[in-house]
């Protein structure tokens, strides 16, 4: 078969795609109750020093490392870290933690997605303005008694109806490939997304006494900055939100055409998403909330991201004039971040089939729907025991700052400690780091950003880890938080919340067990690892390494 990669069609069509893959529920629900939960205006003062220190410099490191693996057609961690640390035998197996977060968070994330589907549907219908018309309790009813699967269409759970119609919504689309389907995809709806919220939004400054609203998500308590919770919880927003640490940037970066700009076009795709998070969904939800629904900030941080964005928002757009089309714009617009974020969660997924296990791409679909269709019956049986809380722990906050860490000093200690045959400003050859980051750049990284990247970047990730291990990490890794006479019920059975937390990650950990043995196998057989060291020896220099792809293309 041909060993020859996909690339990104346009400078355009990468940049959507990374900024849509950003762009997601992360925005416009956890962004909100994030910063509710952390202190309200004070929480973006570490939010911002997140994105500017980490951020900003993680998503450069990430797309550099990508593209480092994407040389030597790897577009996930197990064969570019195994490219990158020299071959190592453990190298790949380091890697395998960078398939973790997608794998875990696509295993609740796409059942909700399906919720949104479903109350995009319901708000399109008039449903929803019926239950709100009865009051805010009855709209909380309506929401609990969907996702625990009591609303019916005929026998069939109606959650379980639209979670079948959004899998199948993604895998078709992921099935088109990299150019034709994710990038198109990214083409046509993110403009359409930013559109909706920028309407959204218009309609929130229009209403009467919104500073009021306004003022209670931007009020800032000071005192929370002394809490690492609070850091560590803008950390993981930062990484969330911008899909650090999970495997995307790295893959989507793995299909950069030589000599494609890395450097502005990531800062192009993290400004979106800053756009997106801070403006978006820093005005819509919260201030929206407290004004009509009568709730102070605290109150509506109680709610969590899913009674805001589920129960709140309905009710809130309901009390206004055309209530109903502000229902639909609303999870219309969800929607789509759900799309665009989903398949760029499932896509690593897909790529280590592919690029790892050789499997055509029909093979890796195929693949790679079974173990997230099967995964997300723990996600759908197991969210009212806490499974999901669970799954978005380890994938969607720990892991990503792990992970993080773990890439920044790659990049730092190692990329940074190679030469390569580019020559820098200071005539003096680059090393590898700095030599791949600005290569083809329209714009190239600001010299006064390198200390941040080599030193403050992987230590203040380093000082953030030790800090919540102190202050929370080993509450919550050891469960000792958890009231050891809790009850949680999973497919009817009672069981104590302790036992089945461990049970939750018993299964995670038999996941991980599995992927490595896959990765063990895939190289041991020769396929991969045969590849590899081929590409590896013909491979020049990477300050070169674009003459190498020219010629095989």
């Amino acid at each position: 078969m041909s060993n020859k990669r996909e690339n990104w069609g346009s400078k355009l069509g990468v940049i959507l795609a990374v900024a849509g893959s950003a762009v997601g529920l992360g925005n416009f629900l956890r962004f909100p109750v994030q910063a509710a939960t952390n202190g309200g205006g004070a929480f973006i003062i570490p939010y911002l020093i997140a994105f500017l220190l980490l951020g900003i410099p993680l998503s450069w490191m990430e797309w550099t490392l990508g593209r480092a693996a994407g040389l030597h057609h790897h577009g996930t961690a197990p064969g570019g870290f195994h490219y990158i640390l020299g071959k190592r035998p453990w190298a790949k197996h380091l890697g395998s933690l960078g398939l973790l977060p997608p794998l875990f968070i696509s295993f609740y994330y796409v059942f909700i997605q399906s919720w949104i589907l479903a109350f995009t549907y319901y708000s399109a219908t008039g449903k929803l303005m019926e239950v709100v018309a009865g009051g805010y309790e009855p709209m909380k009813e309506f929401f609990g008694n969907y996702i625990m699967l009591n609303t019916k269409v005929g026998p069939i759970p109606a959650a379980i109806l639209f979670f079948l119609i959004t899998f199948a919504c993604n895998m078709g689309l992921l099935s088109f490939g990299v150019r034709k389907g994710i990038e198109r995809v990214n083409k046509v709806t993110m403009p359409i997304l930013l559109i909706m919220g920028i309407i959204l939004v218009v309609r929130v400054l229009t209403v009467s006494d919104i500073g009021k609203g306004l003022a209670f998500v931007w009020n800032p308590n000071f005192s929370e900055m002394l809490n690492p919770a609070v850091w560590l919880a803008a950390s993981g927003q930062v990484f969330f939100t911008m899909s650090l640490g999970m495997g995307i940037v790295f893959c989507y970066a793995s299909y950069l055409k030589p000599k494609e700009d890395l450097v502005l076009s990531s800062l192009t795709a993290g400004a979106t998403n800053g756009f997106a998070e801070i403006i978006l969904g820093g005005t819509i939800v919260i201030p929206m909330a407290v004004l009509i629904a009568g709730n102070n900030i605290e109150e509506c941080a109680k709610l969590g991201t899913f009674g805001l964005g589920f129960q709140t928002m309905p009710f809130v757009f309901g009390q206004l004039p055309f209530g109903g089309f502000f229902q639909t714009l609303w999870f219309a617009m969800l929607f789509i971040a759900g799309v665009t974020s989903a398949i760029s969660i499932i896509q690593p997924l897909i790529s280590f089939c592919e690029d790892d296990l050789k499997f055509h791409r029909k093979k890796a679909i195929a693949a790679t729907g079974t173990v997230t269709f099967l995964g997300s019956l723990v996600g759908i049986f197991g969210l009212a025991a806490g499974a999901v809380d669970e799954l978005d722990f380890w994938g969607g906050s720990f892991l990503l700052v792990v992970l993080g860490t773990i890439q920044a000093f790659i990049f730092a200690f190692v990329l940074g400690r190679r030469k390569s045959e580019t020559i820098g400003e200071d005539g003096k050859p680059e090393n590898e780091a700095f030599a791949l980051m600005n290569d083809g750049a329209a714009l190239k990284l600001p010299r006064f950003f390198r200390p941040i990247i080599m030193y403050v970047c992987p230590i203040y990730l380093a000082i953030v880890l030790v800090a919540w291990m102190i202050h929370d990490g080993m509450g919550v890794l050891l469960l000792s938080n958890v009231a050891a006479d809790a009850r949680v019920t999973f497919l009817g059975q009672e069981f104590s919340q302790i036992g089945f937390t461990w049970g939750v990650r018993g299964f995670l950990l038999a996941l991980v067990i599995l992927l490595n043995i896959a990765i063990y196998f895939a190289w041991r057989q020769g396929g991969t690892a045969r590849l590899t060291t081929i590409l590896h020896k013909q491979t020049k220099s990477v300050g070169r390494a674009d003459e190498h792809d020219e010629e095989e293309a």
